[in-house]
């Protein structure tokens, strides 16, 4: 099979939301285990803040809690459902996702090419099966230097925690955003997600008016 159906499969298959199922979903993807492996080798979960598995528009798991489990061992990362690594969430474990978010399914951001898109960047550039480094040190490259370099961005303390978002400059009708948050006061913003915009002008002012707060699902 293409490594989509493959992941459909282990996705419907994480579905049944027992221990077995979420290993033997996982089991499915040896490209997926040989990322989160490399990624916990390098400590590139580290970089990546705090996240919750309930989306906070819908209210519903975004995975379900065998599979958050499954996933935040594989990475050696202690977590409590369904507050967890926002690295391993938002971007392998929405490779596993069922869940219709708001925008349709959070995997699309990643093989759709839509990201890649708005970033200025081939269409595969994010696929998680081909290239190197990992899906995850791409986006963790990608998302950094625009939180340096966004043409729009915006610094909100939120409980005495730094927030940052960046916008990027449009590409192929979409701006590229990407989120940080600190997990305490006084420390460095983590990054959280980053996704594309199409309706940049709406969010830019809903941030601009609108009280600071968590935001995109960050604990």
């Amino acid at each position: 099979m293409a490594p989509i159906d493959d992941l459909v499969a282990a996705a419907e298959r994480a579905a049944a939301d027992t221990p077995g199922t979420a290993r033997a979903a996982l089991d499915a993807l040896p490209w997926l285990l040989a990322a989160i492996d490399d990624d916990r080798r390098s400590g590139l979960f580290d970089r990546w803040g705090r996240s919750s598995a309930v989306d906070e528009s819908t209210r519903e798991p975004l995975l379900p809690r065998s599979l958050f489990d499954a996933l935040h061992a594989r990475a050696g990362l202690a977590a409590s459902w369904p507050t967890g690594n926002a690295g391993l969430l938002h971007g392998y474990g929405s490779l596993l996702s069922l869940a219709p978010a708001p925008y349709g399914l959070t995997r699309d951001r990643w093989l759709g090419g839509a990201l890649a898109g708005a970033y200025g960047l081939p269409a595969d550039h994010f696929l998680p099966w081909t290239g190197t480094p990992t899906l995850l040190a791409r986006a963790t490259e990608a998302a950094t230097a625009l939180l340096g370099t966004g043409e729009f961005g915006w610094y909100a303390p939120v409980d005495g925690r730094a927030t940052r978002t960046a916008l990027g400059a449009e590409h192929e009708g979409a701006r590229p955003l990407a989120y940080a948050v600190a997990p305490s006061a006084g420390a460095a913003p983590l990054l959280v997600t980053t996704f594309p915009v199409a309706d940049a002008d709406t969010l830019r002012r809903e941030l601009d008016e609108a009280s600071a707060r968590l935001r995109w699902n960050a604990v």
